[in-house]
């Protein structure tokens, strides 16, 4: 493998000539394999989406990574009036990347344009909370909502970027995703679609930042699909920054000069998602919950942990993150590896010579094709489904997938609301539309007392493992490799703060 991504390298020297990245130029190139479907942060959910987000736009809220305090961003303070009405007042002296100054105006447009249908928001799970936001003077809003949301910090200090309003209704969004405009550490200067997105240090970004200002003068976003390409990229120095490289290739780069190798575990789980209502095919086997069980005991989870993801990786037993507000795993039905009973259920299900079935995935095909083995190994011939993520979402929300190989990072949000209120409470990636398990994640996002909402939760996560809607695999721990002339600190949030990086 080392021989060949060297030759790989070798090559690549020769086409793309000098190197544009790294220290002498100023410039921090980061590689991934995904491409955001749009750049506007409201308009896609792909992890890339975010890590542009965070690094080009601000919100209202800070949260403190190291104490988790809510801190004064583009908001001053805030103040609760009632349990449903939020007022916040907005600092003075901000300015867009355009030099639009930043008002309470742009905060309202915003917050009430995202909510609107024309908005076609993808994030919608992030903000639907909201009711709608009124300027109330010079510097203040007034955010209303729909009913008590007591994540609604949380969620204002993450996946909540504030638009320009007056730039915005002039380009519109597609005006908006060919040239973005924010007001974070980073502007971004150019959007080549299915190649790059570069950006330049914000000169007049304002004093006083929880983020400070960023010392990097240039970032540079390459999209590479292929892992040995991004490997050979960054060896021959046309890329300082990658990651999800593979534990093995990991192994191999520890050896190779000038490059440092980081292994952190992320908020990120991955999970196997069942299409319990038969859209995918009539008479799915999917339908019968014992099949489902047989599922998640034949997939050896932590034998994929150890040999697979490895790291810092983590078997999760409930869906969702462990750390997470409201998230616990126990008293959850577990489902250890055992093949003999994933069979045994399967011919109390009527499937003793089992059945053919599909699985989409849209990222890791190692670790999708590793439960497709294991799922041949009791008798169920898994057809692969591998597609970019805006299709596999598509397909799965149009009831054309069986079983999706689901990861979720919840947009860094530390709420299990972020979580399984995105796939089990009646929304479009809800696959199971159960009344029971709607309600209980009803009540915990909106009740007031902390108590009652883990009480719920837990309730909710408990049925969803009883009835095996989906088979939680692992916490993804995430290897990241750069320049040794780079320095980089991981966060569990899986946000690469580049606007934190320095050169040594």
């Amino acid at each position: 493998m080392l021989v060949r991504t060297l030759a790989v390298a070798f090559a690549a020297s020769l086409v793309a000539g000098p190197a544009l990245a790294g220290k002498a130029n100023d410039t921090l190139v980061y590689a991934s394999d995904s491409e955001p479907e749009n750049v506007s942060p409201y308009h896609n959910n792909l992890r890339e989406g975010v890590i542009l987000a965070r690094n080009c736009w601000d919100t209202l809220i800070y949260r403190n990574t190291q104490t988790g305090a809510y801190e004064p961003m583009l908001a001053t303070s805030w103040k609760w009036v009632d349990d449903t009405t939020l007022d916040l007042v907005i600092r003075e002296g901000v300015t867009f990347h355009n030099g639009d100054p930043l008002g309470p105006e742009d905060v309202a447009f915003t917050f009430n344009y995202v909510l609107t249908p024309e908005a076609r928001t993808v994030t919608r799970q992030n903000v639907d909370w909201m009711k709608s936001t009124e300027v109330t003077g010079p510097h203040s809003v007034r955010i209303h909502l729909k009913q008590p949301f007591p994540a609604a910090l949380e969620y204002l200090a993450g996946p909540t970027p504030i638009f320009p309003a007056a730039y915005f209704k002039k380009v519109g969004l597609d005006g908006f995703a060919k040239a973005p405009i924010g007001s974070g550490p980073y502007k971004i200067t150019a959007v080549e679609n299915g190649r790059s997105v570069k950006m330049a240090r914000f000169d007049k970004y304002w004093d006083g930042s929880p983020l400070g200002k960023p010392k990097i003068g240039k970032l540079e976003f390459r999209i590479i699909p292929d892992g040995e390409s991004r490997m050979a990229e960054l060896m021959t120095g046309g890329v300082d920054w990658i990651w999800r490289v593979p534990s093995d290739q990991a192994d191999q780069l520890k050896a190779a000069p000038n490059l440092t190798v980081l292994n952190a575990e992320t908020m990120r789980v991955g999970f196997l998602q069942f299409d319990t209502l038969g859209r995918a095919k009539e008479n799915s086997p999917l339908k019968d919950v014992r099949v489902r069980q047989a599922i998640s005991y034949a997939v050896d989870r932590k034998a994929m942990v150890d040999n697979l993801v490895r790291g810092n990786s983590r078997v999760m037993n409930s869906l969702c993150y462990i750390e997470q507000f409201g998230c616990t795993d126990q008293g959850v039905t577990r489902y250890p590896y055992d093949p003999a009973k994933a069979k045994a259920l399967l011919k109390e299900a009527g499937y003793a010579n089992g059945f053919e079935i599909d699985l989409g995935a849209y990222r890791e095909r190692d670790y999708a094709e590793a439960v497709i083995g294991y799922l041949g190994a009791v008798g169920i011939k898994v057809r692969l489904n591998y597609l970019r993520y805006a299709a596999f979402r598509d397909a799965l929300r149009a009831g054309k997938v069986s079983i999706g190989y689901q990861t979720w990072g919840s947009f860094s949000v530390n709420d299990v609301s972020a979580f399984d209120g995105v796939y089990f409470r009646g929304g479009e990636e809800d696959l199971t539309k159960d009344p029971e398990v709607i309600t209980d994640l009803q009540t915990g996002d909106t009740s007031l007392d902390p108590e009652k909402r883990k009480a719920a939760y837990a309730k909710a996560l408990g049925r969803i493992a009883a009835q095996a809607y989906a088979l939680p695999m692992f916490s993804y721990a995430t290897n990241y490799a750069f320049t040794s002339d780079l320095n980089f600190t991981a966060q569990p949030d899986e946000v690469p703060r580049f606007y934190a990086a320095s050169w040594k």
